[in-house]
């Protein structure tokens, strides 16, 4: 479940309170008046399950509520409630089946952004991977592969794709298209570096043949890259972070890229192609599958929906033209 905090203006509480208490998917439903000092307001929070956590935010922000308050959600952790239950047994489809569309693309557009701490670990990753091919170091090349924070612009890019959503886009591609030539150059000048102080030779490129499926485009490349995306979109739409780990270690991006420019310098064309190729195959097999599980799981939870049948409210004590107690009486305070 999902603990929402809602701070809204004294005159918008009753709608608040009343759009919660009406959602089968809500429980915990508490009210502390006037405690928000700024923005000025009262403070509302409530437990909801993560199935029916986009209906309240869309009907929460209808009611104008990031523009005069705020609306803020988290993991409610560990809960032991029957109310709990019986909220998440009524929301209309599964709990490991639904998206928090607001939830993710607030992820998402954080992961898109080029930044200079993405840059530093981007290039890190690059000269980590240079120097696991130069040293014949499969250690070196798998913290390559953690500490590369590729899948993120590229689980945007799935997001925007499915939601259409052009900014979104354009944000995680101007990320890509900017960093990985800036990371690749930069780990180039300290490939030059390391051969002027003859810390490793030309030759050291050919330690690459030890890892083949680095830079080989074989039958599988294609499937490994899919089903690393996949598992990696699952991963964050569930937050399991230790999949996540897993997805950086199993696919070969930052590798492929370290060993095109390591390559280079080596003057190895054929390998730096192949490079590139094996890049480009990973790259575009992340987003696809990442686009393909988020379309899955969108047709799933419209499919439930359609369904299941609209449970009884929850709170029939509170009908429509009933005030919230202590609610109306508070707006004449403020």
């Amino acid at each position: 479940m999902l603990h929402l905090r809602v701070i809204a203006p004294s005159d918008r509480s009753t709608e608040v309170l009343r759009t919660l208490a009406a959602e089968p998917g809500a429980t915990h439903i508490t009210l502390a008046l006037g405690a928000a000092i700024e923005p000025p307001g009262d403070v509302i929070e409530a437990d909801v399950a993560r199935a029916s956590a986009n209906d309240v935010l869309a009907a929460l922000t209808a009611l104008d509520l990031v523009r005069t308050g705020s609306i803020s959600f988290e993991p409610a952790g560990t809960m032991l409630s029957r109310a709990g239950e019986q909220a998440e047994a009524a929301a209309p489809t599964r709990r490991d089946e639904a998206v928090v569309w607001a939830q993710l693309l607030s992820q998402v557009r954080e992961g898109a952004r080029l930044t200079p701490t993405f840059m530093v670990f981007l290039t890190i990753a690059f000269l980590l991977s240079a120097v696991g091919v130069a040293t014949a170091s499969p250690i070196t090349l798998v913290g390559a592969m953690v500490v590369g924070p590729e899948f993120r612009p590229l689980a945007a890019l799935s997001v925007g794709l499915v939601r259409r959503d052009i900014g979104l886009i354009r944000s995680a591609t101007r990320t890509l298209v900017i960093s990985f030539p800036v990371a690749m150059m930069l780990t180039a000048l300290a490939t030059l570096l390391w051969i002027r102080l003859g810390w490793i030779g030309t030759g050291d490129v050919e330690n690459a043949r030890v890892f083949d499926f680095i830079y080989e485009v074989g039958p599988f490349s294609l499937v490994v890259a899919l089903l690393a995306g996949a598992a990696g979109m699952l991963a964050l739409v569930t937050y399991a972070s230790n999949v996540l780990v897993g997805v950086f270690i199993s696919v070969t991006t930052v590798p492929a890229a370290g060993l095109a420019v390591a390559a280079a310098v080596a003057g190895k064309w054929n390998v730096v192609l192949s490079s590139l190729a094996q890049l480009g195959v990973n790259l575009i097999g992340i987003v696809l599958a990442g686009v393909a599980v988020l379309l899955v799981l969108q047709r799933s939870d419209r499919r439930q929906r359609t369904l299941t049948t609209t449970p009884e409210r929850r709170h029939p004590t509170l009908p429509p033209d009933q005030p919230i107690p202590g609610a109306d009486d508070h707006k004449g305070q403020n």
